[in-house]
């Protein structure tokens, strides 16, 4: 058994501050052989996978570029770090302000909604998933997992529910919001490294 604790989502920049160590330490006490080679002895003494904080005026012009305002928990994550390198699962990094952008305007995303809309033709019905890709925001970058934002469902809070897509299985899994999908990533660490102790 691992004393590793689970704790609760972050919401505030000095909450993601914390969190943020926290989780880097058990990315690095979970990384296998394959992951481990990759990390610097830096970000294994330090469990800080991020870079430097995105100012004001960085996220205030990614969010004029895209037209939108970034949910409350991702506009706090990234005052604390302008992406993230390490997350638990098959992401492999939180994109910086620079490299978030519409799904529909990425390689995998035009080819993800024209694989879907040629099943919609097929099924001659709506695809939820369809409509998802041609709303979503894409927030990281690697070549299995996708996380999403959805800006056509914002809570009370100001939070945008969040979808981790796996598309090699063409499943969604929801979440509340950002500081949720990133916090059950650490949760799915944790609950691997028990199960191989």
């Amino acid at each position: 058994m691992t004393d590793m604790s689970v704790g609760h989502a972050p919401r505030t920049a000095d909450e993601w501050r914390g969190y943020l160590v926290e989780y880097g330490g058990v990315y690095v006490r979970t990384a296998n052989e394959y992951v481990h080679p990759r990390l610097t002895t830096e970000q294994i003494e330090s469990h800080w996978l991020g870079s430097e904080p995105a100012d004001e005026q960085t996220v205030a012009a990614t969010e004029h570029r895209l037209g939108i305002r970034f949910p409350p928990s991702l506009r706090a994550f990234l005052s604390v770090t302008d992406g993230w390198q390490g997350v638990g699962g098959w992401i492999d990094e939180v994109s910086p302000c620079a490299e978030i952008d519409w799904l529909r305007n990425t390689g995998i995303g035009e080819d993800l909604i024209d694989l879907y809309t040629e099943a919609e033709q097929e099924d001659n019905e709506p695809d939820e998933l369809l409509a998802l890709f041609r709303r979503a925001l894409l927030i990281t970058s690697g070549d299995e997992d996708l996380w999403l934002l959805d800006p056509a469902t914002i809570h009370p809070d100001g939070e945008w529910t969040a979808y981790e897509f796996a598309p090699k299985y063409g499943e969604a899994e929801e979440h509340p919001s950002f500081a949720e999908m990133f916090h059950a990533s650490k949760e799915l660490m944790i609950r691997i490294a028990e199960d191989e102790d």
